[in-house]
Parts: structure tokens; sequence; C-alpha cells
């Protein structure tokens, strides 16, 4: 743990530093407003050339009361004198009402005409869809310089065409910091500021990767680091004791860092001291992710137009026939003497649909064979190129299916057509990633899998989160605007990793008579020429 210091080495260390300083207390003058930590951050942004500061630190080390302070410098400013609106962003709507109490106290403390602080309710209306439209609760101080500080417990897409500072608290914690980060960073183009603020949430967050980013000079931003103990030396307890009228020791400022930090216990190190933990933010290490990558692992991406069901039935027969030729050519590759597993994982207008397939080595080990990715594929396609690829599977051993929503079609489907003892529905609940996560994270642990060398399946594993002791999916998404993403690949994995663990398999005897007749062989390899085959017969399109 960071805390390696005893509490009288402590009580020694802050003894021997404020005897070089004694006149700061000497005459009994109050300190300044500002701890020390708190000051240098509203020095560096009163600077013109500080375009954005990210800062992480302890917690409850008071930055926010801080930053409340530089808001209300800002906003009671004469646009002249770089005066602007301030807008602070964070996860909870009772840290919004904390800030913009603060912020009503300095403006009296500072005594600058504002107006009473008030509620009112944002419109939060998604362009694409107008009727789409959420009113969020935000709070608001109007100046007399005609800016405003307005708090909001959300991310509103509202932001956008807004100008001004924007204060993004607790970072590391907000449903999507990249999207906030981006709508936030246009307010650069016209002078305006951003400042990033947060405790560490694992080391594969965001907002770790942000902090990286700047240490490895890959972004141009100022950073500062305050952690439990550099706050202490600035001055934090001093204050502490100043507020609740006690008298301060080094002894007694020694006892209670002691404390303070046995209280976090094993967080210590994340929660005071700004080191990001590999295990309580993100589910899985990247490094370990990266580690069980191969890069000769086929993903297909079949990606439809937006219009594709008002096209002619003909282009339409085309686009699918040309899909299913590279298909056909890739499960040729496939391994005959492996046992083959698969999971599905359903999506038809936002997310994508994802099967991944396993291939179980002679060691036990998953080898993923194949990834398939669709997006904006229609239902009927979705359900025939599934069963077209679950009959082709060398030693099929078993699927699984998302059978959650919509899901449930192409579920049932396998059910019916494929096999109802090998092709299992599932829906996703808590309760099934309580269960179904630890076998595969083991697997990743114990270098028991191999998946595709690929920068969005990295992004699908190292989005899950530990969500109340569960590993699972976030309501955060990946990705670009039109080509977003929510886990897909990690889910679809699971199940297929679920599936290859069942050992379930179905017998049946088929004559050669029959084989020949029909032009099918299943399981037993080759490419049949199926009724339901999209491209190659009629039933999808008359």
């Amino acid at each position: 743990m960071t805390m390696a210091i005893t509490q009288a080495e402590w009580a020694r260390l802050r003894r021997e530093a404020l005897e070089t300083v004694p006149a700061a207390f000497a005459d009994g003058r109050l300190p300044d407003l500002l701890i020390p930590y708190q000051a240098r951050g509203l020095a560096l942004l009163d600077s013109a050339s500080t375009r954005v500061l990210v800062v992480e630190k302890s917690r409850r080390i008071g930055y926010t009361w801080g930053l409340a302070a530089y808001a209300v410098l800002r906003a009671g400013r004469a646009k002249e004198a770089r005066g602007t609106d301030v807008m602070y962003i964070s996860y909870s709507q009772e840290m919004t009402r904390e800030f913009v109490d603060a912020a009503a106290m300095w403006a009296r403390a500072f005594a600058v005409a504002a107006a009473t602080e008030e509620e009112f309710l944002f419109e939060d209306a998604d362009p694409a869809d107008p009727a789409e439209t959420r009113q969020i609760k935000a709070f608001r101080i109007r100046f007399a310089s005609g800016f405003e500080v307005i708090a909001l417990s959300s991310a509103p897409r509202s932001l956008r065409g807004k100008q001004g500072v924007v204060i993004i608290d607790e970072a590391a914690f907000v449903e999507s910091l990249a999207e906030l980060l981006k709508a936030a960073l246009a307010f650069l183009m016209w002078g305006g500021q951003v400042v990033v603020v947060s405790t560490h949430n694992g080391a594969d967050n965001p907002f770790n990767g942000l902090v990286q980013d700047i240490l490895s000079g890959r972004k141009p931003y100022h950073h500062l680091r305050i952690d439990f103990d550099d706050a202490l030396q600035d001055g934090l307890y001093q204050r502490i004791c100043l507020v609740k009228g006690e008298a301060w020791t080094p002894e007694g400022e020694a006892a209670w860092r002691a404390e303070i930090v046995s209280f976090y216990a094993e967080g210590a190190d994340e929660e005071l001291f700004c080191v990001p933990s590999q295990g309580e933010g993100a589910w899985l290490p990247g490094t370990l992710i990266e580690a069980r990558m191969r890069p000769d692992i086929p993903i297909l991406r079949w990606d439809l137009p937006a219009d594709y069901l008002a096209r002619p039935a003909a282009e339409r027969r085309g686009m699918v026939a040309a899909f299913m030729i590279e298909l056909d050519r890739v499960l040729a590759t496939l391994d005959p003497d492996l046992r083959h597993a698969a999971g599905f994982d359903f999506g038809r207008h936002v997310d994508l649909s994802m099967l991944w397939v396993l291939a179980t080595t002679r060691t036990v080990r998953r080898r993923t064979a194949l990834v398939l990715e669709m997006r904006r594929v229609p239902y009927d396609e979705q359900k025939a190129v599934v069963l077209h690829i679950l009959r082709r599977l060398p030693r099929f051993g078993g699927a699984h299916f998302d059978a959650t929503g919509s899901g449930e079609y192409i579920a049932e489907a396998a059910v019916r057509e494929i096999s109802s003892v090998t092709c299992v529905p599932v829906k996703i609940t808590t309760e099934w990633y309580r269960t179904a996560g630890p076998p595969l994270k083991a697997a990743f642990e114990d270098d028991q899998i191999e998946i595709p060398r690929d920068a969005q399946t990295l992004d699908d594993f190292r989005l899950i989160r530990v969500i109340r002791g569960v590993a699972q999916v976030p309501a955060t998404r990946t990705g670009e605007k039109g080509a977003k993403r929510h886990g897909d690949g990690f889910v679809a994995c699971l199940m297929a990793y679920e599936a290859s663990r069942t050992g379930l398999g179905e017998y049946d005897y088929v004559s050669a008579t029959d084989l020949e007749r029909e032009g099918r062989r299943g399981h037993h390899g080759g490419p049949p020429i199926d009724d339901d085959m999209p491209g190659f017969g009629r039933r999808l399109w008359g």
C-alpha cells in the first residue's frame, strides 16, 4: 500500500516541516482562503494559456469547493475581462447541488452581484429524434455581468452549441467520458476552457487513459496530481481543525491520517493516493486482453445499407450472395477434427449482432475460429446466416443465444431448426453475468483462450466493469456515431465460452442416400444447397 509510513514518522515529518514556516501562524492571522493545492489549480486556470486542465486527486480534499470559487470569478467578470458562462457537470444531482451552494457562498464572500440560485428543467433533446426529449433538473446562478454558473447532473447533448468553461467533476464515474469530452473540447475554438477532475476508477478507465496520454506527451494539456499526503502537507488537516474549532498538532494529524487510510483499507491506493486499481474499475486489464490476441483469426463484418429493404429483390439477393461466398470460404478453413461452439448477441438498429465461434483444441484451449459482425441486417437475413453457419460447424457442440427482447426470434429459430438440445436461449441478467463471467476470466488469466487482434474487439472487452460486485456491460457505448458498440464482442464470446463448457451433443442417423438426395452434409462439412440460404434460395424473397 502507498501508505508506507508509520503514524509516528508522519508526526515527526510534519513537526520538522512546520518549524521552517512558523510565521504563517505566528501573528494569529487566518490562512489564505484557498489551500495551496486549490490555489495552484486556480492560478493555472486564470492563465489564458491553459486551455485544458486535468486533475487526478484524492477523495474528499475539497477540490470542488475551490473550483466553485473559480466559477464565480469567471462568471462574475465582464466580457472584456474574460468573463464567460461556467458549466459544471458530474454524475449525481447531489454533487451539482453541492457545487452551486458553494458557488453561492463564494459570490457572497466576493461581494459579486448575483441572483439567488434557482432550479430549472433543462430540455435535453436528441437532434436525430426530437421526440426523444428528457427534462433534467439543473441549477444556476445569474450574475450582473450577464453570465451564469450552470450545474447539471448529467451530460446533455445540448452542451453542444454553448460556450464558456466546462468543469467535468469525478470524470472517471460519468456515463461516457469520451462523448462528453468530444462536446466539451469544441468550446476551445472560441476561447473556452475544459477542466477534468476525478479520483481514479481503475487502470482501464478512460480518465486514466487521458492522464496517461498527457504524461506521455500525446496530448498537450496541463496536468495536476494531488494525493492525500500532498493535501495534508499543504494544510488540509489544519483547515479541518480550523473549521471544527479544534487545536492542530502533528500527533493529531498523524492519528487522523492513519484512521482515514485504515478506513479505505485495500482501496486506499486508488481512493487516496491516485494509484488506479487493476481490478476495481475494469474487469480485465488491457494488457491481459492484448496478450490473448492473435492476428490470424478471421473477422467478417457485414454492414448493409440503411435502405437495404427498399432496394430491388435482385439487388438484395446479389448483396447476400456476395457475402455468402466470402463466408463459405472462411467456413471451409475450420478444422474438421475440433469441436466447435458458438455464441450469438443480437442487435438490429443501434447495436451489432455478433456470432462468435470457439474451437476447443486437444489441450482444452479455446481458440476463436470465426467472428461475424452484422450491422443493419434484417431479422430474416440474420436468421438464415446464423443457421447456415451452425449447420456447417465441424463437430457442433452447442450454441447459446441472447434471447433478451427481439433476440428471442433468432434463438427460437435455432431451437426449432437446429436442435432444442444444443441451442440454448439465454436471458441476459445480472445473475447470468455472475455465473458465466468468472470461467471466462479464468481462461484469460490462465492463457486458455485466443481472441482476434482487433482494436474494436479490444474496446468491447475493456468496456466491461464490475457493477455491484458483478462484471457486466455498463450503459456506456464505444465507437463513433453510426458505428456504436456496446460490448457486443464480449457478450458473444461469453455466450460461446459458456456453450463450449456444456459438453452437449446430439447424435442422429442420416443415410448416405438421403445426404446425396438432399444435397446436405450438415456438420460433416461441405456447403449444402438449402432453400433457406439467402442468395441461393427463394424463401426470403419469394
